[in-house]
């Protein structure tokens, strides 16, 4: 029986553990073959911007945060979000979060805030509207054209500040930061674009980020600082074309027995990075949401057996959260990202539940697009700034404001 917290499909094979078999990739070279004109069309567009042929649009008297990443999916950008919003609200800004919603069911420009009636997830999409939950004195700006929601925000809402979520991609904005936020877990994973891999630009891409927001792993969070150099980093990333070692998939992972933090050198992605600030975070449940609403204590769900329910990119990260929060995990319903969930499959999850004796459990995320009387137990998650704080607050803009933290 195939464990309950097993990879899925798609993680095993964007981020492959160890070096894959010549067979693993003969396998997989159709899905190389079709990454090619993918990565084709990415470089010729990204070179049109950097030669000025391509013109992003700046919105004077507008101070414009972008925060993405150049994974697909599961790198927590939406706490990286739901925290800088924090942060600039706590300092007197006018703040609002341009967004695409992905995943709704229209395509009109809509723009609300968390103190009036929400909109359905179907129409705003389920990130927008737990950022407005989250952060109420925010202003979401939903919708594909983002410029005019910077415009819109500036001249009809007189704001002074807004995220451009999702934003690395979106370069028809000028911004004035360039977050880029990465998950030392999984790090680049195989290194090749999609659909081979999780790349939605190739990783050089990365010299264009003003910061690097790092997701620290559980256990690497807890270690103490130390600049010690990396064996092999150095090596692997002075090799001539070492970003086309298609089949050394391993070497942009992680791995639990490099000598080095991580965050000193990116696991040796971007050696020339050295110049590029890093905060580095670490995500951590804050509370048990219940069914009414109720807070309740991380330890509420200590060895209560659970059934979770997500629809996410990367499930294994709430699994592994659940773990560590004393669950005991009998089953699990995973979908993929953003899934709308039929009422066929949310009476079949509660009645896995019932056979188990388990509480339904799941994400601030999926639990926008849960019905209204859906029973499910919601794990709240904070950050936890560990390094690099007086680069975040710098790059805020925040120096002299009162900390919020």
């Amino acid at each position: 029986m195939t464990p309950v917290d097993a990879p899925t499909a798609i993680e095993r094979v964007f981020y492959p553990p160890s070096p894959e078999p010549w067979e693993r990739r003969m396998l997989l070279s159709p899905l190389t073959v079709l990454s090619w004109p993918y990565a084709a069309a990415v470089h010729v567009r990204g070179a049109l911007y950097d030669a000025g042929l391509l013109r992003a649009e700046r919105v004077e008297g507008l101070k414009v945060l972008s925060v993405g990443n150049v994974n697909v999916g599961g790198t927590g950008k939406t706490p990286a979000v739901l925290h800088l919003a924090e942060q600039l609200v706590q300092s007197g800004r006018k703040v609002g979060i341009l967004t695409r919603g992905y995943g709704r069911a229209t395509r009109e420009p809509l723009t609300f805030i968390g103190t009036e009636p929400l909109p359905s997830a179907d129409v705003a999409g389920d990130e927008p509207l737990l950022l407005a939950r989250r952060c109420p004195q925010v202003r979401l700006f939903v919708g594909s054209d983002r410029v005019a929601s910077a415009y819109r925000a500036r001249d009809e809402f007189g704001l002074d500040t807004v995220l451009l979520d999702d934003g690395f991609q979106h370069r028809r904005l000028a911004r004035d930061e360039d977050f880029v936020v990465v998950d030392e877990s999984v790090g680049l994973g195989n290194g090749h674009m999609l659909p081979r891999g999780p790349l939605r630009e190739p990783r050089g891409s990365l010299r264009r980020a003003t910061l690097f927001w790092l997701r620290a792993t559980a256990t690497s969070a807890a270690a103490t600082p130390s600049p010690r150099l990396a064996r092999g980093v150095d090596a692997v990333a002075q090799e001539p074309h070492a970003h086309a070692h298609q089949g050394d998939t391993h070497r942009w992972v992680p791995t639990g027995d490099s000598p080095e933090r991580f965050a000193d050198t990116l696991g040796g992605w971007l050696p020339a990075s050295q110049g590029i600030p890093r905060v580095r975070t670490r995500y951590r449940p804050t509370a048990w949401v219940d069914p009414e609403g109720v807070l309740h204590p991380v330890t509420a769900m200590t060895a209560q057996p659970v059934l979770a329910l997500a629809g996410l990119a990367r499930p294994g990260g709430f699994l592994q959260t659940l773990r560590s929060l004393g669950t005991e995990l009998r089953e699990a319903a995973l979908f993929p990202d953003h899934h709308r969930f039929t009422a066929d499959e949310l009476r079949d999850v509660q009645a896995r539940a019932v056979r188990q004796g388990a509480r339904v459990v799941t994400t601030e995320k999926d639990a926008v697009r849960l019905p209204q009387g859906f029973e499910a137990w919601v794990v709240r998650l904070g950050v936890e700034i560990l390094e690099g704080e007086s680069h975040l607050r710098r790059a805020l803009g925040l120096e002299d404001a009162p900390r919020g933290l």
